[in-house]
C-alpha cells in the first residue's frame, strides 16, 4: 500500500490528494509535499481516505518537490479522463 495516491473523505484536508508513506498499528501516514511534508506525515484511519488504483514508485516520493510533481501529474491526467 505505500506509495498508493489516496484522497482525504473527511478532515480540513478533504478530497486531498496524498501519498502513503507509512502504516503502522492500523493508521495510515500521508504526505504531500507541501501542507504535510515528508517530515511530518499525517496519520490517518483507513476508513477516512479514499484510494486510487495509482501506485508511485519509490523515486517519485523520496523528496517533497518529487511528490508534489507526482501528485501534479496524476491530477492533471484525471482531470483529463472525465468528461
Amino acid at each position: 500500500m505505500i506509495g498508493q495516491i489516496v484522497s482525504s473523505k473527511a478532515g480540513r484536508d478533504k478530497n486531498y490528494f496524498m501519498v502513503v508513506v507509512k502504516e503502522d498499528d492500523g493508521y495510515i501516514y500521508v504526505c504531500d509535499g507541501k501542507e504535510r511534508p515528508l517530515e511530518r506525515p499525517k496519520r490517518k484511519n483507513a476508513k477516512h481516505l479514499r484510494f486510487t488504483n495509482t501506485v508511485l514508485g519509490v523515486d517519485s516520493f523520496k523528496t517533497n518537490k518529487s511528490l508534489r510533481k507526482a501528485i501534479a501529474v496524476f491530477k492533471d491526467r484525471s482531470l483529463k479522463e472525465e468528461p
